[in-house]
């Protein structure tokens, strides 16, 4: 089943009003265990079905220096999220990052503009010279948005992950900035 099977019938909103974002803290918890838990979002991460809202509230709670941890709202509810964790040693230029939108908000703008707060933090505060992410292949809104922000298809790695039943492929995609 590709990705785009596994996302629910659109409801999205007829005018998204302004995205605000901000760093993440623990009251955010139970809303991001929400959205993580939708299928659209689950379909293009690593996140299993079921997530608990004290499994998300441990992961906030820990202290990581490394990662800036973002959320996206609109009108007061959080609609996406997204971190940037920086590597270390060798490979302390380098910034991982993963996001989602939540299902009735794609298309609206939310990962523009979280992914726009990542690149100037790893450009202009972090001074990061490569980004890297992994998306599945059949996630082909997720490649555009990457794609538009400069990110290159490095490689595919096969068999990346279990999603659905099935294996499903992953492309290794990098910024770099010179």
């Amino acid at each position: 089943m590709s990705f785009k099977e596994q996302e629910p019938a659109k409801r999205r909103p007829a005018k998204v009003g302004p995205v605000a974002i901000r760093a993440t803290h623990p009251a955010d918890a139970e809303a991001i265990a929400a959205i993580a838990n939708l299928p659209g979002f689950r379909a293009g991460t690593l996140r299993l079905p079921f997530q608990g809202v004290e499994e998300t509230r441990r992961w906030l709670d820990k202290q990581d220096l490394y990662a800036t941890r973002l959320v996206a709202e609109v009108d007061g509810q959080v609609v996406g999220s997204a971190d940037l964790r920086r590597l270390s040693g060798r490979r302390a230029h380098i910034g991982q990052i993963g996001m989602g939108v939540h299902d009735d908000f794609t298309g609206c703008g939310i990962g523009s503009a979280l992914m726009a707060a990542l690149v100037d933090a790893a450009d202009n505060w972090l001074a990061l010279k490569r980004l890297e992410l992994t998306v599945y292949v059949d996630n082909a809104p997720a490649i555009g948005l990457y794609e538009k922000f400069g990110f290159e298809t490095e490689g595919r790695l096969r068999a990346f992950a279990f999603r659905n039943g099935e294996y499903v492929d992953a492309f290794t995609m990098a910024r770099l900035r010179f």
